[in-house]
């Protein structure tokens, strides 16, 4: 019987798609040392935040020092400059890579919604997302989305380095202090999950719906432990917390059945 023959263009499109995916992972492990001399230069250019990518400044002075050279906030994305941006759209795909995750629920926030006026119940959830994001860009992660009430952020080794299992713990804790949970009335109350593993990072969509994101068991994982997490609480998974190196002793663990997972999974429980 005669082998179906692969058309010429397919063979085009993997090796493009293959070539793609090698750049991606280059970049999001930090492995390319002309964006590292890059980082190094525009991050001597004042004002943050910063772009994840470049490090170039998203904020005045340094924003508008360099906007003649195509740099500055980009409009699609908070988290990478116009020159970053660009480059991403123009190279689809990503990589699987291994990086640390977080993800940060608001508790009882129907009840929380129920007893306040709507107006009331939006400046809390942006005042959340606003502190959110300040504290996920203070220890190098990247705020991937917030969706209703919860915040999701990635630490990838080429932006955040290789601790980025602690500097995912370390963001978990500091976003429990601002807060107010490491108290007995935070301004709202959250539980927060902390995982490492490996998950698909790049440009994720199609045509006009993409976005830079992380997807796979990992993600699915975090959110899980994030939904786990009482208020105050930190879920840091086992591989986490060896990723990080963090010393198990004098911490609770716990044994987890996740909601549509096999599998259960070990974490430790932390607070503020």
């Amino acid at each position: 019987m005669t082998e179906p023959v692969t058309p010429a263009h397919e063979h085009d499109h993997d090796d493009e798609r293959d070539q793609h995916s090698e750049e991606w992972r280059a970049v999001l492990m930090g492995d390319i040392s002309s964006l590292k001399y890059l980082r190094a230069v525009l991050g001597k250019v004042p004002a943050g935040p910063r772009c994840k990518l470049c490090a170039a400044p998203l904020k005045a002075p340094g924003s508008v020092i360099l906007k003649p050279f195509g740099f500055g906030p980009s409009k699609l994305n908070r988290r990478l400059c116009r020159a970053c941006f660009r480059s991403v759209d123009k190279k689809p795909g990503g990589a699987e890579i291994e990086l640390s995750l977080l993800f940060a629920d608001v508790r009882g926030s129907t009840s929380l919604a129920e007893h306040m006026q709507p107006q009331e119940f939006s400046r809390l959830i942006s005042r959340f997302y606003g502190t959110a994001a300040r504290v996920v860009d203070e220890w190098d992660g990247i705020v991937d989305k917030f969706v209703g009430d919860e915040a999701v952020a990635l630490f990838v080794p080429g932006f955040t380095g290789e601790e980025h299992a602690s500097r995912a713990v370390d963001a978990a804790r500091s976003l429990l202090r601002e807060t107010g949970n490491n108290g007995p009335e935070p301004w709202v109350p959250i539980g927060i999950g902390v995982h490492t593993g490996v998950a698909y990072v790049g440009r994720v969509g199609e045509e006009d719906a993409c976005d830079f994101t992380a997807v796979g068991d990992a993600v699915n994982t975090t959110a899980r432990l994030a939904s786990a997490a009482g208020a105050g609480e930190i879920l840091v998974s086992r591989a986490a917390a060896d990723a990080s190196l963090l010393d198990a002793s004098g911490f609770e663990e716990r044994t987890l059945t996740l909601r549509g997972k096999d599998e259960m999974i070990d974490a430790l429980v932390l607070a503020a």
